[in-house]
């Protein structure tokens, strides 16, 4: 009798296995997405001005931890902008005008960041006769002919290509738009050296190359995702223009100052966006012509 007091029923023992590595592997899950939460939370904080709660900061973190979720931080803010533009329509606002409140939107959520990054390696890569004055001048908070010359050529561009795109569909494609320009951003902090060694991108550290893919392949899904309606050939297109754009001012960086700065990657992100709206807009033109023609 005693021996059957602590006989295990049949499949109690494994029953019992199965809820504890039940048990472990939610736990595990549990860990996994509060980190994942934490990076989006910490990657928003730093990239924009949206109103993110002071204890869901992450404190003590390095950016080069969580930048696998830049794109995802820059999708949030491309939600934004494309609910700004949808408020706007149905107001009755022109595209231009809606393509106007659009960049309104984007600079003040990002409080400007990557601008002010375009501006200053602006005056920096082309002001400077060595090394050394273009770094004081990228350091300097004045703007010189150079930036101003690039913020207008920028916000003029992105005006442009952002009327007819809203003018031609919806503006859920701003989503993808935001995440494809800021993946760059971090194979710029992994693969390039820091130009700068007491600068703010030395400080926060260097990516891994499973970050950076992390980001590359997160802000490839969300395009995917959110630019469907120009397909796999134009989602591929604006890829391969913010490729291209970022591989040329990496080249340039490296050349003119050794390095990449924060200035750097905040004129990539804007560089990026551009190229993506750009590419975009001519992707969306040359499919209206061709449908356009008659036999």
């Amino acid at each position: 009798m005693a021996g059957a007091a602590w006989a295990v029923p049949p499949g109690g023992t494994v029953g019992l296995l199965m809820r504890l590595y039940a048990k472990v592997i939610d736990d595990m899950m549990q860990r996994v997405m509060q980190g994942v939460l934490a990076d989006i939370v910490a990657a928003t904080g730093l990239l924009s001005r949206l109103p993110i709660p002071h204890g869901a900061l992450r404190h003590g973190g390095s950016a080069a931890g969580f930048a696998w979720a830049f794109p995802v931080a820059g999708a949030l803010i491309g939600t934004v902008a494309a609910l700004t533009d949808v408020l706007a329509a149905q107001v009755g606002l022109p595209h231009g005008m809606r393509a106007a409140l659009v960049l309104v939107v984007l600079v003040s959520v990002t409080g400007a960041i990557h601008e002010d990054g375009l501006a200053d390696s602006t005056d920096g890569l082309w002001g400077g006769a060595d090394r050394a004055r273009r770094l004081e001048i990228m350091k300097d908070s004045r703007i010189g002919t150079y930036g101003v010359l690039a913020l207008i050529l920028s916000l003029l561009i992105r005006w442009l290509a952002l009327s007819a795109l809203l003018q031609a569909g919806s503006p859920w494609f701003l989503i993808g738009v935001a995440a494809l320009s800021r993946a760059p951003m971090v194979a710029l902090m992994g693969w390039m050296p820091t130009a700068r060694p007491d600068g703010l991108s030395a400080s926060v550290g260097q990516p891994g190359a499973r970050t950076v893919w992390l980001a590359l392949c997160a802000g490839g899904v969300i395009a995917l995702a959110t630019l469907a309606p120009f397909g796999i050939m134009g989602t591929a297109f604006a890829a391969l223009s913010v490729a291209l754009v970022s591989l040329a001012l990496a080249r340039l960086a490296i050349s003119r100052i050794g390095g990449q700065t924060g200035d750097i990657l905040g004129a990539c992100q804007q560089l990026a966006e551009s190229a993506a709206l750009l590419s975009l807009t001519a992707f969306a033109m040359a499919e209206t012509s061709a449908y356009s023609v008659t036999p």
